[in-house]
């Protein structure tokens, strides 16, 4: 047996994951044609379950404020959009990397959303495949590293992240916390060189700055140190306490920058989600706890048996059922204590559980965050480490039996290619909104975000009917949801049932009153029936909220021109120019209400500059609109 990994600055540590019989036939070397064969197979996995992708929509659940409705990000890179990125808290986040990355792609492809999913399955093989290649730098291991690749390139619980483009965050830090691992495997095997120590504290920031989630990697490397480096295996100084021997010392010290940097990201994210953070009386600890345990068993039961995935599942109405949360915290301290007992013997059993375990705190719900009681997202770094307890606890079984290790080659075999079919076939529920939504109600009750998704799909789709149903059925779960009430209204004003619409929009805003769109919405309905007055307060409302809401200054000028007050309609349609010099509507309104003070030229000056905008937008309707309008007015343009 080879000496225990040596800690001495300077001196090569062994990297080897077990030295026993039963192992060997698993960690015997390969030619070097078999590492590029097992990256490309994995490379070929994942493109065969995701590359269907890149010929579906985006969706109507946090797309809109990550890319097509995010004016920052449809810009692509600009100085202005690397600003907005490195200091927004925006959708209650900060990750600057991962706007960035949004930026680039609609740098490269515009709004094509094949383009954008196209990137999320890139950078999900690389993962698989540094992965892969990290795995078995620490441990020799070339087959179950490769089983543990695949299964985290082609599980269905990973659709969600790679079919989502908003998931972008989850791919890009997956990448970067696999690297990261990577630069620490070299680093071990030469703990003097500072040079390797940087590049593990650089990619661990630039995980960071793609998603938080990653604060608990210095843990998962502290685990990587007592298996498979085995840097805790080291003969015991005198001064050693039972509790905490002093040679783990200089582990936990060089991982010091790496915590202090988790910290700081922990507290830049609490100060994001400070909005979005759930109350104590809304969900109350015992009820968090209790959804954390149940939620910890649950990604356990879907990793074995991945059906009824959802994109959301919704926290209970209620407590849950007693029964249920003894169960999983049996379980839970069942598992804990059998990875505990054969820690020595079975090494990888407590370092993958601990794995699970430690890298679900920071989305097992005890901070609140959002409406769902468990996302499929959340298990895409976690579950590595249940593969990893599960690939070497095989092999362990079988020995050095050749038929049984034949016999376990054929399993894993089996299971990779039942996966695949299962996750491609969960990729499809992600080609659009409505049949994600579909897919969803399917698959969870009283789901009431879902119905009301669903609703605005159909509506974008010119089924009103069977949106307002689907908003009705949202408001029967939960009343007080304001976004059913909003798309309701938008549904009736969009159907000519205004005074529908103006009472649907007013029980919004008893929910919400500070929402700038349901009052532009309420002062255009309210104009369309005449309460013109109304319409202008309901304006001059959105404004007061936000002073520099273009359509607030539109819509008031518009209004405010109807009446006569012509002088004060031009001066918000300036205003609203200010903002967005290349808004056409506004051009025209502008353009129309100096027609009313009899100033041709500069009427037809403003329409020229609508026209060049609407041109450079590629708008060839409203092109052909105003040409026309001008031809009329004037010379031709």
């Amino acid at each position: 047996m080879p000496p225990p990994a040596s800690l001495v600055r300077g001196q090569r540590v062994c990297v080897i994951a077990d030295d026993s019989p039963a192992a060997a036939s698993w960690t015997q070397a390969h030619s070097l044609a078999v590492v590029p064969a097992v990256c490309g197979l994995l490379a070929l996995l994942v493109l065969v379950v995701f590359c269907p992708t890149c010929g579906y929509e985006f969706v109507n659940f946090d797309d809109d404020e990550y890319v097509y409705e995010n004016d920052h990000v449809r810009a692509g890179l600009t100085i202005q959009g690397i600003a907005w990125a490195l200091t927004a808290f925006h959708a209650s986040n900060w990750h600057p990397l991962t706007w960035l990355s949004h930026m680039l792609d609609c740098q490269l492809y515009g709004m094509n959303p094949g383009g954008h999913h196209l990137t999320n399955v890139f950078l999900h093989a690389a993962a698989a495949i540094v992965l892969f290649l990290t795995m078995k730098r620490m441990t020799g291991a070339m087959w179950p590293s490769a089983w543990v690749a695949a299964v985290f390139a082609i599980h269905p619980l990973r659709v969600e992240s790679v079919a989502w483009v908003a998931e972008r965050k989850d791919v890009l830090s997956g990448l970067f916390f696999m690297l990261t691992l990577w630069c620490y495997a070299s680093y071990v095997e030469r703990p003097a060189s500072w040079s390797r120590y940087a590049c593990v504290v650089v990619v661990f920031l630039l995980g960071l700055l793609a998603k938080p989630m990653l604060v608990t990697l210095p843990c998962v490397l502290l685990l990587l140190d007592y298996w498979p480096l085995r840097r805790f295996a080291q003969p015991a100084p005198e001064a050693d306490a039972p509790w905490f021997p002093a040679r783990w010392a200089p582990l936990i010290i060089e991982k010091l920058p790496l915590f202090g940097m988790a910290a700081a990201s922990c507290a830049l994210t609490i100060g994001a989600q400070r909005n979005a953070l759930a109350s104590l009386d809304r969900v109350p600890f015992f009820s968090r706890a209790a959804n954390a345990a149940v939620a910890a068993t649950d990604y356990i039961g879907k990793l074995l048996y991945p059906v009824d995935l959802a994109v959301l599942y919704p926290l209970p109405s209620g407590p849950r059922p007693i029964g249920t949360v003894i169960t999983a915290v049996v379980m839970l301290a069942a598992i804990s204590t059998t990875a505990f007992a054969l820690r020595r013997k079975c090494p990888y059993l407590i370092v993958g559980w601990l794995w699970y375990l430690g890298t679900l705190v920071p989305v097992i719900g005890l901070m609140q965050v959002g409406s769902q009681a468990m996302a499929d997202r959340y298990t895409y770094l976690t579950q590595i480490g249940l593969s990893i307890a599960i690939a070497w606890g095989s092999v362990s079984l079988a020995g050095r039996s050749a038929s049984r290790q034949r016999a376990l080659a054929a399993v894993a075999c089996m299971l990779v290619v039942a996966m695949m079919g299962c996750a491609w076939r969960q990729t499809a529920h992600w080609r659009d909104s409505q049949a994600l939504w579909t897919h969803t109600l399917r698959c969870t009750s009283r789901n009431w975000l879902a119905h009301n998704n669903l609703g605005f799909a159909l509506a974008a789709r010119g089924q009103i009917d069977d949106a307002i149903d689907q908003y009705r059925k949202a408001l029967a779960i939960k009343p007080d949801h304001f976004k059913a009430h909003y798309n309701l209204a938008n549904a009736f004003a969009g159907r000519g049932q205004a005074d529908e619409a103006v009472a649907e929009y007013l029980r919004a805003l008893e929910i919400e009153p500070r929402d700038v769109d349901a009052h532009n919405n309420l002062g255009l309905t309210l104009a369309g029936l005449g309460q013109v007055d109304e319409a202008i307060d309901a304006y001059r409302r959105a404004l007061k909220l936000k002073p520099d809401s273009i359509s607030g200054h539109t819509n008031l000028g518009i209004a405010l021109a109807g009446r006569g007050q012509v002088d004060e309609a031009i001066s918000h349609y300036r205003q609203a120019l200010e903002i967005d010099p290349e808004h056409v509507g506004t051009r025209c309104n502008y353009g129309n209400a100096l027609l009313v003070q009899g100033k041709r030229p500069e009427a037809l000056e403003q329409y020229r500059k609508a026209l060049d905008a609407a041109t450079r937008r590629n708008d060839q309707e409203r092109s052909d609109a105003i040409r026309a309008h001008i031809e009329r007015l004037g010379p031709k343009y």
